[in-house]
């Protein structure tokens, strides 16, 4: 008895252990929605790109678009042109797009969109980068000037992180003399990202541009320039003019490195604007698009949903039996409600869901009095039990059609779901009830058919709960935890609720 206690308490631990270990991974990791009600935000990007072209010469115009293996995932991504041929190709990490045409006359008009969401699952490959550069040639003042600031700099910084922080801070310190040397008097972005990559250099540390684009601007924009450098394990990104460390959540990294986001040629003027707008979407469905778009597939974990949708819809009905189960073995084993056995009391719960509660409870009282009466007479014919069965089972699809039709004359619709309950479950209900009320008496069958209705109703209710079910066909492995706890359940020899009531004197005594 103790090893098969022993054993139990193991089987139960693992089941636990098992079954919130998935769960844990599924919405930690893969960060599937807990409920379908949570919504995430969809960009919608437009870049167009405006141009003046040169009669008589072919066009070809290039542009940098983001990549594909950030923080974000591509859901759709369209270049729309006119006459114009189309290609992308990957240059030095980056992805670019050529437009090209043999002829082009007049003001040129050229898009791109992009939509995109954040990435859900956390499984991307490891970031690889240069961890040590050459230092850039300089010679004269400006020599003189960044050796003075990289000395200060190293005397105030402890590692990597601080030292490239401390360098932004001094370059962006415009009273120094140094920076003024070595920035020449001009002061743009860009030119101090240029100081900022030669005082880095000098220490071999590497350093790359990145351009971004902010997702929650409401105006058009130009991308934004931010640093970024490798330390071994990770992309460490600062703010060029803050030394701010870190990329905000909602930059997306559009391209990387020295060169202007377009290059045109048989062309003049080009301009390009970026406009965005933002949009909610249901999570789940949104994780659903991104598995069908993309080769992420987010919800391998949630295989039900490979099902097709018919299927997905069933086995969302199925998959909640066994919460009704678990309702029933706490009234009878926890609570001591009599009922007619496990099973009964659930599949009367899955009839309602198609008469509602209310209407349900009725026409199972109907239909159940009525065979009752009827099986009362059959007996007193000493019929066997099969033959009994089977006039029961005939009177009541009769009686349901009648129901049926009697509901549809006086325009009660709902009546009409009636004949979706299980024919074969009334039958045995009936029959179950009236030997009940023979052994026991009928006091004790009102007693079984009233607690076979309470059962069911409140099984009815938790089955019917949406987030619950959404919950249970997203996570299957939550049914190990329920499995688990039937098992407890077993080996549970305490007093029921009802029996605290009934032995009540005898406490006393």
């Amino acid at each position: 008895m103790r090893a098969l206690s022993l054993h139990l308490k193991i089987l139960i631990s693992l089941l636990v252990v098992l079954g919130v270990s998935v769960t844990a991974y599924q919405i930690f990791v893969l960060g599937i929605p807990i409920t379908e009600d949570v919504i995430d935000d969809l960009w919608n990007i437009e870049a167009k790109i405006e141009f003046q072209a040169n009669p008589g010469v072919p066009v070809k115009l290039q542009m940098y678009v983001p990549p594909l293996d950030q923080d974000f995932v591509s859901l759709n991504e369209s270049f729309i042109s006119n006459n114009y041929g189309v290609s992308v190709n990957q240059v030095n990490g980056n992805r670019r797009v050529t437009w090209s045409a043999r002829r082009a006359n007049g003001k040129q008009t050229l898009y791109y969109r992009l939509v995109v969401t954040k990435r859900y699952s956390a499984e991307q490959s490891k970031p690889t980068g240069p961890v040590f550069r050459d230092p850039i040639p300089i010679e004269g003042p400006e020599k003189i000037a960044a050796e003075a600031l990289l000395s200060s700099i190293r005397q105030h910084s402890a590692d990597i992180e601080t030292f490239i922080s401390e360098a932004i801070k001094r370059v962006n310190n415009h009273n120094d003399d140094n920076v003024k040397i070595l920035l020449g008097g001009d002061t743009s972005i860009q030119n101090k990202a240029r100081v900022i990559e030669l005082i880095l250099s000098m220490a071999h540390v590497p350093m790359e541009r990145v351009h971004t684009i902010r997702l929650n601007a409401d105006q058009p924009q130009t991308p934004e320039l931010w640093l970024r450098s490798f330390n071994g394990n990770r992309w460490l990104f600062f703010n060029p003019q803050t030394g701010a460390q870190g990329l905000p959540n909602d930059r997306l990294i559009w391209w990387t490195g020295d060169e202007p986001l377009i290059n045109l040629e048989g062309g003049r003027n080009p301009k390009v604007t970026f406009t965005l707008s933002s949009s909610e979407l249901n999570a789940i469905r949104l994780a659903k698009m991104i598995d069908e778009n993309t080769e992420a597939n987010i919800l391998k974990y949630s295989p039900l949903y490979d099902l097709p949708l018919q299927t997905q819809q069933l086995y969302q009905i199925i998959l909640m039996i066994p919460v009704g189960v678990l309702v029933i073995l706490i009234l009878r084993n926890l609570i001591g409600i009599d009922t007619l056995g496990t099973f009964t009391p659930v599949l009367i719960a899955l009839a309602f869901r198609e008469t509602q509660i209310g209407y349900g409870i009725i026409l199972f009282t109907l239909i159940t009095a009525l065979g009752l009466a009827l099986r009362s007479y059959l007996e007193h014919l000493k019929l066997q039990m099969l033959p009994r069965l089977s006039v029961v089972l005939t009177f009541v699809v009769a009686l349901i059609a009648t129901i049926s039709l009697f509901s549809h004359k006086l325009g009660l619709e709902r009546g009409l779901s009636v004949s979706l309950f299980p024919m074969v479950i009334l039958t045995m209900t009936i029959e179950r009830l009236s030997i009940t009320w023979e052994e026991r008496g009928g006091g004790h069958a009102f007693k079984v058919g009233i607690g076979t209705l309470i059962a069911a109703s409140l099984a009815y209710l938790l089955m019917n709960i949406r987030e619950l079910a959404y919950f249970i066909f997203t996570f299957p492995s939550v049914l190990l935890l329920i499995v688990a706890f039937m098992l407890a359940m077993g080996r549970y020899r305490g007093y029921r609720l009802t029996e605290l009531f009934r032995f009540k004197a005898l406490a006393k005594d």
